[in-house]
């Protein structure tokens, strides 16, 4: 039986499944898929039939057979690529409070304004140029094959550059905004090729690479530190820059599609009509993704303050000295870790806004009731270590609303994902609708990106109004920061807002 090329290239990602319920056992299907100027899968059963065709035929097409999905030493390769990537990515400006704290208190910057902006830029360009470079890898996907390289050259070049500077504004452009450009270059592809490696497990591969960003919050904080306080800004940043770009290059080779890209035109041409499909941009103005949007950037305005201002709190509110006042960020970062590894288990497995209320709950209950009411270190340190569990796994719901979103309204189950994750596997990278998952992902990276570039100098002003409370409430409320907690926490509060509209019937 001869099946059209999209039709082959789906059922690449099939597993045929013996039994039923949690316990049956699955077995890889390996197909071949011949391309040339038709493409054809032929079935087991007809292969060495096909197969001892004439030798013209048999020249005519390259047979090769797909890896399996959701396992297999391709699949775990490939994650264990984006994993350390998205450590070296991310991380770094993470971990920017460590280079805020040198640039405020040592020459040629000390005293200088706008050195937040450093920090903020970089962040909120990897997140804001999402959609332009999605769109970009999806159009050109042979070329977008090797775009880690120089993407990573281009970040690592802003580092090196940035060693030179001596003003902010040349820190502004090279360690912010081409760092920034060079990091969502070199990201992007994860994001893009992770749909054709994982189909069932998708939110647990989706949560092992963003918890990444964790570890390397609690690692690279403290061997900045050191590097910055023995050897000094330049020195540290020329090392840094030398040494992310050794250890991330490599990976490149691991972080393909699952997919093979044809090198023929006509084949190029068909490929393209599947991997890269007219973009149907229309659920950027669809109600489910507007109210998820809507939640998503409101809750992200208040996401990064405790990571911002905690190291401070620390020290101004229990008199804590440098390594216990940064063990607050530590904490917050280990904690991430865990919560993103568990919130991508539960996704796989509940709804959507289930797991966001879950991610909700924890979060806006420990802001409220732990840091409003902290009144010593150890409260303090139970309160990151919360926060960093449930708001630090806030983004591993992502896969699930990629999947809410992507998949047409007749075989969406709503609390189930059972029918989702059936049609998930019939295009590992499609959902059965022309909304691709990726784009998805990029403009809830879009509006994430709008809520952090809001934060900064909205936090300025919270403080600034904190001065109303102090004194006149207990705790952490009338610490000076009361009001940047309270609003901390009905962000949070906001953030959940998906539940309630499924429950009225809007999702």
């Amino acid at each position: 039986m001869e099946i059209s090329e999209r039709q082959a290239i789906e059922l690449g990602t099939l597993e045929s499944t013996s039994g039923s319920g949690s316990g049956s056992s699955k077995t890889d299907v390996h197909v071949h898929v011949h391309i040339a100027a038709e493409t054809r899968i032929i079935e087991p059963d007809q292969q060495q039939q096909n197969h001892v065709g004439s030798t013209e035929d048999h020249a005519n097409r390259q047979e090769f057979s797909l890896p399996p999905v959701d396992g297999g030493k391709n699949a775990w390769m490939f994650l264990a690529a984006c994993f350390v990537l998205e450590m070296c990515v991310w991380g770094f400006p993470f971990a920017f409070g460590v280079f805020q704290d040198y640039y405020t208190f040592h020459a040629p910057f000390a005293g200088s304004r706008d050195i937040a902006t450093i920090g903020t830029c970089a962040m909120g360009i990897m997140y804001l140029d999402t959609p332009l470079i999605m769109g970009l890898l999806k159009l050109y996907p042979r070329q977008g094959r090797w775009s880690p390289i120089p993407g990573l050259l281009i970040m690592c070049l802003g580092l090196a550059l940035s060693s030179f500077s001596t003003t902010v504004t040349h820190l502004i452009i090279t360690q912010g905004i081409l760092y920034g450009v060079g990091g969502s270059v070199a990201y992007s592809p994860c994001i893009v090729y992770i749909d054709e490696w994982f189909v069932r497990r998708k939110g647990l591969a989706y949560g092992i690479m963003w918890s990444g960003t964790g570890l390397a919050g609690v690692i690279f904080p403290l061997v900045l530190e050191y590097l910055l306080s023995t050897y000094g800004f330049r020195t540290t940043l020329r090392l840094w820059s030398a040494l992310v770009l050794v250890v991330t290059v490599p990976l490149a080779y691991y972080i393909k599609p699952r997919i093979p890209i044809p090198t023929s035109t006509s084949g190029a041409a068909s490929h393209n009509s599947v991997r890269a499909r007219p973009f149907d941009l229309g659920f950027v103005l669809s109600r489910p993704f507007v109210l998820y949007q809507l939640a998503n950037a409101v809750e992200a305005t208040g996401f990064f303050l405790p990571g911002i201002y905690l190291p401070q709190y620390a020290r101004s509110t229990f008199g804590a000295g440098p390594f216990p006042s940064v063990l607050t960020i530590l904490l917050v970062n280990v904690a991430a870790v865990v919560g993103c590894i568990c919130m991508g288990v539960l996704i796989d497995r509940l709804h959507v806004t289930t797991c966001i209320l879950v991610s909700t709950v924890g979060a806006t209950s420990g802001i409220f009731l732990l840091w409003g009411f902290s009144t010593t270190l150890p409260m303090l340190y139970t309160f990151c270590i919360v926060y960093g569990l449930f708001a630090g796994s806030f983004t591993s719901t992502w896969p699930g609303i990629m999947r809410h979103i992507a998949t047409p309204p007749s075989q969406l189950q709503t609390g189930n994902n059972n029918e989702v994750d059936r049609a998930a596997e019939e295009g590992s990278s499609t959902y059965g609708s022309s909304v691709d998952p990726s784009m998805v992902f990029a403009f809830l990276a879009l509006g994430r990106g709008v809520g952090n570039v809001a934060s900064g100098p909205l936090s300025e002003a919270l403080v600034r109004a904190g001065s109303s409370w102090q004194g006149r409430a207990g705790a952490g409320y009338g610490s000076g920061f009361g009001v940047l907690i309270a609003f901390t926490g009905v962000t949070a509060l906001l953030g959940g807002g998906s539940f309630m509209w499924r429950k009225l019937g809007w999702l």
